[in-house]
This record gives C-alpha cells, structure tokens and sequence, in this order.
C-alpha cells in the first residue's frame, strides 16, 4: 500500500453476512471449510448415465426444516437457498425487520437460470402425463425473478426489488447495483446477492456438450482446480450468498458492526463471443479499471484478489494475464471454486462475502487442489495453507457468458 487512504464517502458498510453454500450452511461452517480448502465435489445420483455426473451441492439442507413444510413446498431450490441465506445475513446486521421503515429497504438478488429443477419436474410431467398434471406453481416457481420478491415477503422489504441476470457475474452485479441504489437515495439498506440450484440433467449435459466441465469424474474432490496446470474445466455447484448493505454513516450512527466495506464497482462487455472470453481480456481489464476508479484506489493500493477462477483453460489464463497487467505480482491471490464448485449466478456474491471475510480477518483462503501453478499463470495464487495478511483493499472478480464482467472493491472497515 502506498497511502493510508480513507476511501470515498460514497462507500457503503457490509453489516450482515449469510452463506449457504456446498462448503456449508451458515457463514462459519464455511469459513471453516475454505480456509482449510477442502473441496466438495462428488459424484451426483442425479446425472447418473450423463458424460459428467460430478457436482457440488449443498449437503444436508432440509428445506422443510429450515423454512417450514408449507413454505418450502412452495419454492423452488434456488428460492429456499437465498431464504435461508438471507435470514442469516439480517440476523449477523442487528437489523430488525419488525422496526424498520419496509418502504426504505430494498432487495436485488442476482440469478441466471432461475427454478430450473421445477421446470424440467413439470416438462416431464407434461411429456409423461399430460397437461393436467402440470403444477400451478410451475411460473412462481421458476420464473427468475421470484427470489427478490419472495425475500421481500420475508422480510416486509417494500423498497426497489429487482433481479440481475448476467450469468455468471450476476451476483457481483447485484451487489454493485444495491450500492449504487443507496448511493442514490432510494433506499437506507439494502438485502443483495445472488442464488443459483441448476444441477439438473438437462443444464448439466449442456455444459458438458459446450466443453466447459471437468471429465474427472473418477476423482471428483480433485476435479476443481483453479489456476493449475492440469485444470480441465469446472464443476457446476449450488449455493446462495447475501450481504446486508447500508451507508456507511448509517451503520456507524447506530452503533453496528462493520465486517468491510463496498467501496467500488465496475461493469463492461466484451461483444466478443457468446461464451468465450476476449482472448486479450480487454472487457475485464476495463471492469477492474472502473472499479478502481470508482473507490479512488490505485492499481498497487490492491492487496488481495478473489478471483473467477473457474478452472478452464482460457478463463484462468486470461484472468492472470489481465491481473499481472494491471496489478503486477504484489496482490495476493485465491479462488474459492475449488472448495466451492463454481455456482453460476451465485459465484459473485459467494465469493464476494468470502472477500469480505478474508479482508475482515486478515487471512487469505488458499487455492484448493492447486498442486502445480500453469507456467502462463503468472501471479501469486495461495495454495496449500491459509496466508496470514494485512488487508486494507480487494478485489472480487466475476465474468460470464455473454462476455459480462462485474468487479467490485472490498476495503477493511
């Protein structure tokens, strides 16, 4: 670091964290599970017979236990992981929906394929019984952007409610889009993230189909390798990941606990392919440059960045490329999606509260199954154990197809 900046007045305060994830359930399970690296691959019953039948999921989530028989037949997966997630993070606020102002408190989740387990539940139903069996609930229950309005019936958020879609960088954009929401006055706070359960047979041999997964369907737990030299694709996952966000004047007034702060955002296109990146990176070298300009930090003012990092080929060759240009070595770097698994529309907000964390205790995750770092990946990766480090400012990266980047700037309260 090369000043002791305050950051922008127009930062905004993370108060709340809520994690559901294939790591866990609940934000210190997680933690746990990350900071020890051990992925959660494994072989899923439900792709037997397809070319990839590996997966992360979350393990031991009772939907019925956690939201109510009544409630959670009425949800999709992707509905009930974002419920649970965001009762944690209002909890870990201090914040009291029972006495806030509803019409102050606003809700933007990010999601990119919505209730896909039901509607391939009730496309089946269709083809193998007839249209009289197709459920009722089969639009509220995978329409995508049920999760905003379900989380505001929740929690009486009668404020903005909106859903981001931007594959896989959704959550990331939710979570810019909810701070520029209290940077414009619209709101006081602010439930944001992002959810995604679309390990169905159809989504999964999709992927297959386009190359993007890993084939390590022998060894699952190894399969997740961000930034290796033997990666061969990733393992698709589930989870949901949601921030309380406030104004930072606000949170201090009323005595809250700050885990960092969000202090900038970028966004950008590549209009280059419909699921490769830019080969020069270009489209994500802008996002990270706005979301820099936008805290007002310098490039080597970065200690630490969580990266995509997703275990292709182009996608971690591409990003280090980008990252050593704008960066150079100084800043550290993880990817939590070998642990995780990458959760498509989820990614951006799982790894975004993880970045909040590692800035928040001053430890960075390693980079799990990272045994030997491609020779083209030049930055440093953590591997192996945790690495103890002063953290004043971040970066949490998220590209999807479309050639949609979202970055943000985390910086330590």
């Amino acid at each position: 670091m090369t000043t002791g900046r305050s950051y922008g007045a127009a930062d905004v305060a993370v108060t709340g964290v809520g994690l559901v994830t294939p790591a866990g359930i609940g934000v210190a399970e997680n933690w746990t599970r990350i900071r020890n690296a051990e992925p959660t691959a494994v072989t899923d019953p439900s792709l037997a017979g397809l070319q990839v039948d590996i997966a992360c999921r979350v393990s031991g989530f009772d939907a019925a236990r956690e939201l109510g028989r009544r409630k959670a037949w009425r949800l999709d997966r992707y509905v009930q992981l974002a419920l649970v997630a965001a009762r944690e993070a209002v909890t870990d606020s201090g914040l009291s929906p029972g006495d806030w102002d509803g019409a102050r408190v606003a809700v933007v989740l990010g999601n990119a394929l919505g209730g896909t387990t039901t509607y391939e539940e009730q496309t089946r139903r269709l083809v193998e019984d007839g249209p009289d069996q197709v459920s009722p609930m089969l639009v509220p229950m995978s329409a995508v952007n049920m999760v905003s309005g379900y989380v505001a019936m929740e929690f009486g958020a009668t404020g903005p409610n909106l859903v981001t879609a931007t594959a896989c960088a959704s959550g990331t954009t939710a979570v810019g889009t909810a701070r520029d929401l209290l940077r414009s006055g619209a709101c006081d706070v602010v439930i944001t993230g992002g959810t995604e359960s679309s390990i169905t047979p159809t989504i999964v041999s999709g992927f297959a189909r386009m190359g993007a997964l890993s084939r390590r369907t022998g060894s699952p737990a190894a399969a997740s390798r961000p930034f290796d030299a033997d990666r061969d694709g990733f393992v698709i996952a589930e989870g949901a990941g949601v921030l309380v966000l406030e104004r930072t004047a606000d949170a201090r007034a009323r005595g809250a606990r700050i885990r960092a702060r969000i202090s900038g955002y970028g966004a950008s296109a590549d209009a280059h392919h419909a699921t490769a990146p830019d080969p020069q990176g270009t489209g994500a070298e802008r996002a990270i440059r706005a979301a820099l300009s936008d805290a007002e930090v310098l490039p080597d003012e970065i200690d630490h960045v969580n990266a995509h990092g997703t275990s292709t080929q182009l996608n971690d060759l591409i990003e280090a490329q980008v990252l050593g240009r704008v960066l150079g070595r100084q800043a550290t770097v993880t990817s939590n999606k070998g642990v995780t698994g990458h959760s498509l529309g989820a990614a951006g907000a799982i790894e975004a509260a993880f970045t909040v964390l590692t800035v928040q205790e001053g430890e960075v995750p390693p980079t799990a199954n990272l045994d030997s770092v491609a020779p083209s990946v030049d930055v440093d990766v953590v591997a192996k154990t945790p690495r103890k480090q002063s953290i004043k400012a971040a970066l949490t990266n998220s590209f999807g197809f479309g050639g949609q980047n979202a970055v943000l700037v985390v910086t330590a309260a």
